[in-house]
């Protein structure tokens, strides 16, 4: 895991630093473990993230618990695909 936070820690969030609830790294790292996992969309990915919410604490810091399918389709709307470069 730490070569995925040290990859995308300098990753720019595009977002207002007010409402700001989810790290940028960790609604990443949430929606590529998702995906491995076959989720197929933003509601996948929040299902996702709620049924392994004990064990993505172990290594996520979600302090607000798993990001809304919407919350998570907004940020990736919002990141330039350039970035993952």
């Amino acid at each position: 895991m730490a070569s995925l936070f040290e990859h995308f820690s300098d990753l720019p969030d595009p977002r207002r630093e007010q409402g700001r609830l989810h790290k940028l790294t960790n609604v990443v790292i949430l929606t590529i473990l998702a995906v491995i996992c076959g989720a197929d969309g933003w509601v996948q990915v929040e299902e996702f993230g709620t049924a392994k919410e004990e064990w993505l604490k172990t290594f996520l810091q979600l302090d607000n618990g798993i990001p809304s399918h919407d919350t998570i389709g907004r940020i990736f709307y919002l990141l330039r695909p350039g970035t993952f470069g």
